[in-house]
């Protein structure tokens, strides 16, 4: 290569890394803007949502339950403790605004990290839970933390160390705690899975406020796994629904009322009627899914991307008869 046709490509060369530098500056910046929030349960943000009923909003940020502080006469009742003791702290400080009670009841509506690992920050409280929560959390609860831990830096530092709590009440179907001019009705109804095995809800009777876990949720897609039994998650709605609750809670997204359960009954029993019919028809479980993308999905727009119905498509192909 002659010196001048040299000297042509090194300039050729260093224009092109310029434009590529001058490009990648707006979009580290846009990258950065799109970082999602760290999954730190929000200091100052508790609301009142009844004469004995607070929540700590998730702000619909992932990795951060809506959290509920339930407080009676003689005790208090939190649902849900957040992603490690740092946020089982933030919710400690918030718990200790709105309650002087010092007998504490904890409940996790499941055993995924941001629900129950924050556990640990509740000193001299009694943790209540079901059997199948206590299972899930020996057989598959390690497995999930190091998953949620490798996401990013932020889940590493909150999960560092972190082990699972362990029960101080024991429950099966149902179990109801007085806290003292208010009751809380703690329910799990499986052996077949929903969210998951141990998913439990929990039910303010005087106050009409029920907390749902992920068996309802609000401004995303049900979070359906392999196992999942959409016959049950629907029974289960119906349960709720008959509960007239005035308030509803769901571990994520906005909180609402009962046409949020309405809602994701709707579309638990479209698709599974639908998927029913393309079962029967010879269909395999990925055209299925893929019409329940094109077809359904769509009409819940505000659950964002349609494929985020895929999960419960193909539990409900698994479920068909």
């Amino acid at each position: 290569m002659t010196p001048i046709r040299a000297a042509a490509v090194s300039s050729i060369l260093t224009a092109v890394a310029v434009t590529m530098a001058a490009l990648a500056s707006p979009m580290r910046a846009a990258t950065e803007q799109a970082a999602p929030a760290p999954p730190l349960v929000k200091d100052n943000a508790t609301v009142k949502l009844s004469d004995h009923v607070w929540a700590i909003p998730d702000f619909n940020v992932g990795l951060v339950p809506n959290v509920g502080i339930v407080v009676g006469g003689k005790a208090t009742l939190v649902v849900d403790t957040g992603l490690g003791p740092r946020n089982g702290e933030t919710i400690v400080r918030e718990m200790k605004k709105v309650s002087t009670n010092a007998d504490v009841y904890v409940v996790l509506t499941h055993y995924h990290p941001e629900h129950s690992l924050g556990a640990a920050a509740f000193k001299g409280a009694k943790l209540l839970m079901t059997r199948i929560q206590q299972q899930d959390m020996a057989e598959l609860g390690k497995p999930i933390q190091d998953t949620f831990a490798s996401r990013s830096p932020i889940n590493a530092e909150l999960l560092n160390g972190v082990a699972y709590p362990s029960p101080d009440i024991l429950f099966d179907r149902e179990y109801r705690v007085d806290l003292g001019g208010v009751h809380a009705r703690l329910l799990w109804r499986g052996p077949a899975a929903m969210h998951t095995r141990g998913d439990t809800m929990i039910f303010v009777e005087e106050d009409r406020v029920l907390f749902t876990g992920d068996v309802v949720m609000s401004q995303r897609f049900l979070a359906a796994q392999n196992t999942s039994s959409i016959s049950t998650w629907i029974a289960t709605l119906d349960e709720l629904l008959s509960l007239k609750p005035a308030r509803v809670v769901p571990s994520h997204g906005t909180i609402g009322d009962a046409t949020l359960i309405e809602r994701d009954r709707t579309f638990l029993k479209t698709v599974q009627e639908r998927i029913g019919e393309l079962k029967r028809a010879g269909k395999s479980s990925d055209d299925a899914v893929a019409a329940i993308v094109a077809e359904i999905a769509p009409k819940y727009p505000e659950w964002g991307n349609p494929q985020g119905a895929t999960a419960v498509a193909r539990a409900a192909y698994a479920d068909a008869r």
